[in-house]
């Protein structure tokens, strides 16, 4: 239902052969650098492209004079001092044997990549109130850039896009998440905001990681040969959206180097029967992207899944659990990463929520607070911090309680469950003291676990007074149903 317009997968060889960009007549810019972008504010920002081999080249903008000469490969690239908003400018890139090129109407401001699967892809008419949110978007210094999609077998110099003032015109079929984000901090920080929109349905974090970074983790050797063992038997499977890289290699490589402040992330429900694993993937590609990018600590803002009935029963609900347990684990692990909880908002017969609005809302709160100062705002639910024992209860303590923990409904908080040394999960009551609660089962006397919201239709109530969600989580540490699944 979103998907966009797709690159011909078969025949890929040759379209790559195109996107290599041998030395030409003319200046040859990649598809990101273009009329109508922008450049990421308070950076450097490389300049890139391809022109004869050792020809001069000249780049011009917003006072700045960048030179330098194109290598054997014809390949080019300079990098502007940081540069500071302003008015609409151009950008002139001369070359000594390859005449001009002119990039009009190109802002300085915010740039973010808007990156995941179908929830990320879902566009901005397929939300609730969707064609009174197109109407409404005219915001000319917002820019939008939506990548097509293609698998590649190897990284790719080049993709296809081209960058767009946000109108009701342009923005019908990009990111509504995206969107809504950038909407936010236009609102807030009053600069331009530039969104590329990088998504696929329906595929795994390993397509969005690099070859090289997914065979640095032992851990993950069992998915490459699985995949290895796959393309070997059937070729059709080396175009498959699904392989390993192949998602990096057609729609992430070729925006590099492009400057960025950060990126934001919808995605884990084709990672869900594979939870386990998704501690080590997920947190494999943040530092991949952060590596190409050349940014040890680029801002990587995601959402956390929505709870959505997958049909499976008895234990194998808890999956769902776990992929949010990888994700927790990796916001409170991983350096300048946040997360935006959606259990509030999941539509249980419905993987795709409609509710994007809050979604945007809740990242942009996480970016306002963490990145640009605000740091007065509530940005996130209650959180798991630790817990105590108290006789025949359980004590548990949040970072995030914002002014307070509360409920949605008034009622007491619910989706808690409570265990003994057996192991053996029952139901609990859950009580708000100040900003702690405290659980208790009547079957458990004696009790060493608490589990909140540890099944795929979780509908809890906890938040705090800011009306953010809380996260699901477990107290234990014993054995997941996806544990070593590859």
């Amino acid at each position: 239902m979103f998907a966009k317009r797709l690159l011909p997968c078969l025949g890929l060889v040759a379209v790559l052969a195109g996107l290599a960009a041998p030395a030409t007549a003319e200046i040859k810019l990649p598809a990101v650098l273009g009329d109508n972008m922008v450049l990421q504010r308070d950076v450097p920002v490389p300049i890139w492209g391809w022109a004869e081999p050792g020809e001069d080249i000249t780049v011009q903008f917003a006072g700045q004079t960048a030179k330098t000469k194109a290598g054997e490969d014809g390949r080019w690239q300079v990098k502007l001092e940081p540069l500071a908003v302003g008015e609409p400018a151009e950008l002139i890139i001369t070359g000594s044997a390859s005449g001009k090129r002119t990039l009009t109407n190109v802002l300085v401001g915010e740039v973010w990549v808007c990156s995941g699967q179908s929830n990320m892809e879902m566009s901005l008419r397929a939300v609730a109130n969707g064609e009174a949110e197109v109407a409404e978007a005219k915001h000319p210094r917002i820019r939008l850039f939506m990548v097509e999609n293609v698998v590649a077998d190897k990284p790719a110099s080049d993709c296809k896009g081209t960058w767009a003032e946000c109108a009701p015109a342009t923005v019908g079929n990009f990111s509504a998440v995206g969107y809504f984000f950038g909407r936010d901090l236009l609102t807030k920080l009053d600069v331009p905001v530039g969104l590329i929109d990088s998504t696929w349905g329906g595929t795994p974090a390993e397509s969005w990681t690099s070859r090289e970074a997914l065979e640095a983790k032992p851990a993950l050797a069992p998915l490459l040969k699985r995949w290895d063992d796959a393309v070997a038997a059937d070729a059709n499977a080396a175009v498959s959206p699904h392989r390993p890289a192949g998602l990096y290699n057609g729609m992430i490589a070729p925006l590099l180097p492009y400057a960025l402040r950060g990126a934001i992330w919808y995605q884990g429900e084709s990672n869900v029967g594979r939870a386990h694993q998704y501690r080590t993937l997920f947190p494999t590609m943040i530092e991949d992207w952060r590596s190409r990018w050349g940014q040890p600590e680029m801002p990587f803002g995601f959402v956390q899944i929505a709870p959505f009935d997958y049909g499976s029963r008895g234990a194998e609900a808890a999956a769902c659990a776990e992929l949010w347990e990888a994700q927790l684990m990796t916001v409170k692990n991983v350096p300048a990463v946040g997360m935006a909880v959606t259990m509030d908002i999941g539509e249980l017969k419905d993987i795709h929520p409609r509710n994007k609005q809050d979604v945007g809302k809740r990242l942009a709160l996480w970016a306002l607070a963490t990145i640009h100062g605000q740091s007065d705002l509530v940005h996130s639910g209650p959180i798991y911090k630790s817990m105590k024992v108290e006789g025949d209860a359980i004590r548990l303590s949040f970072d995030h309680a914002g002014g307070g923990l509360a409920t949605l409904d008034g009622k007491a908080p619910s989706e808690f469950t409570i265990a003994g040394a057996d192991e053996v999960f029952h139901p609990a009551e859950a009580k708000i003291d100040g900003d702690t609660l405290v659980v208790r089962g009547g079957e458990v006397k004696e009790p060493v676990a608490v589990r909140f919201a540890w099944h795929h239709s979780a509908q809890p109530n906890l938040i705090n007074k800011e009306r953010l969600p809380a996260s699901p989580f477990r107290t234990d540490s014993w054995k997941g149903v996806t544990e070593g699944r590859d």
